[in-house]
């Protein structure tokens, strides 16, 4: 079974997202995580109401610290914004989503940042789980 890290910086919004969308298209097909290289306190408050739009609740996840055993156990490390906080290990796959950070953002334009991952993460759910 394929597993997917994704990583941003606080991991309190885009990888937070990306993790709760790819888990539910996956249906048990992936193992998906999520971390941040600094991780926040709380999840953005915005995104736990976005996500609950889909019926998704993130109300009880937290941020989580990157470890170096989430990366070397990824078969696909998807980074949202980390830069060089993402350690880089040989064999991996890497993806740089280039997405708005949601932090200080409205609802409207956190909705916004979900559809363009909830539509990246349908594509590669197209790749890992023909």
């Amino acid at each position: 079974m394929p597993e997917v890290l994704f990583v941003c910086v606080h991991n309190a919004g885009r990888s937070q997202m990306a993790a709760a969308l790819l888990h539910h298209h996956a249906r048990g097909e992936v193992t998906v995580r999520s971390a941040g290289s600094a991780p926040a306190e709380t999840l953005n408050p915005a995104v736990v109401e976005v996500m609950g739009e889909l019926g998704l609740d993130l109300s009880q996840e937290f941020p989580k610290k990157l470890t170096t055993d989430a990366v070397e156990a990824a078969d696909v490390v998807i980074t949202m914004g980390c830069g060089d906080a993402c350690p880089v290990y040989p064999g991996k796959r890497y993806l740089d989503w280039e997405l708005a950070d949601p932090a200080g953002q409205d609802t409207d334009a956190v909705r916004a940042i979900r559809d363009d991952i909830d539509h990246r993460v349908r594509n590669l759910l197209t790749e890992l789980v023909p």
